[in-house]
């Protein structure tokens, strides 16, 4: 195609053994330094610092400046929107890695995508808000219904400021170990904080992994049972 958007250059960002490990890092929405994100990929600081320039010069990171400190973060959740969805048809393609380990079961079952949940509970929580029609699909995502706006609201979560901000309100994010959906947008990221702010659950140290705790995850299956 000679016309229209060029995903070469993106392609090849992400490409990169060493870049794909140091965007999928940056999936957990918090913003490392580029010490950190060597050690990720494997690099040194010298080559992650060339690698994280390419990456900004082509959209796909910001970066935060803290004192004498620099931070490196996903552009916006486009970005990591696309990213799971590549995880996801790498899956489902078989293109897995071979490195596996202990954390594998709890990532599946849930953890942080960019700023929502996702893995087996987040899923099961866009299944539920579906079935009970609280949220109904249309032709561009995902429409928050009457019902929905009093589930919502009921749950303590104001959806005035939510709407007025200018990322989408609901949409749906590809789970790249289930394959299937799971909320994204403003509310997709106010859920996952009031559960933190309940105590229901915690982001476990340098990890993705999102830990429910027993009466937490009790809760949690009481109010999005399918």
């Amino acid at each position: 195609m000679k016309e229209g958007p060029d995903i070469t250059l993106l392609g090849s960002l992400i490409g990169d053994p060493a870049r794909a490990n140091m965007l999928t890092a940056l999936l957990s929405g918090k913003a490392l330094t580029a010490s950190e994100l060597a050690a990720e990929a494997g690099v040194t600081v010298q080559t992650a610092s060339s690698h994280l320039s390419k990456m900004q010069s082509g959209g796909l990171l910001m970066q935060r400046k803290q004192g004498r400190h620099r931070y490196f973060a996903l552009a916006d959740e486009e970005v990591g929107a696309v990213l799971e969805a590549m995880m996801g048809l790498a899956a489902k393609k078989g293109h897995l890695r071979t490195r596996t380990g202990p954390k594998d079961p709890a990532l599946r079952r849930a953890r942080v995508c960019y700023n929502h949940l996702a893995g087996d509970l987040g899923v099961q929580m866009m299944d539920s808000l579906l079935a009970k029609g609280f949220l109904t699909p249309e032709n561009e995502g995902l429409g928050l219904t009457i019902d929905g706006r009093r589930f919502f609201e009921g749950f303590a979560i104001d959806l005035g400021p939510l709407e007025k901000l200018r990322r989408p309100l609901c949409k749906s994010c590809l789970d790249w170990s289930n394959r299937r959906s799971h909320l994204a947008g403003s509310l997709g990221s106010a859920l996952l904080t009031r559960f933190y702010d309940l105590g229901w659950a915690h982001r476990v140290e340098n990890s993705r992994i999102v830990s429910f705790n027993t009466p937490g995850e009790k809760e949690f299956m009481r109010m999005f049972a399918v």
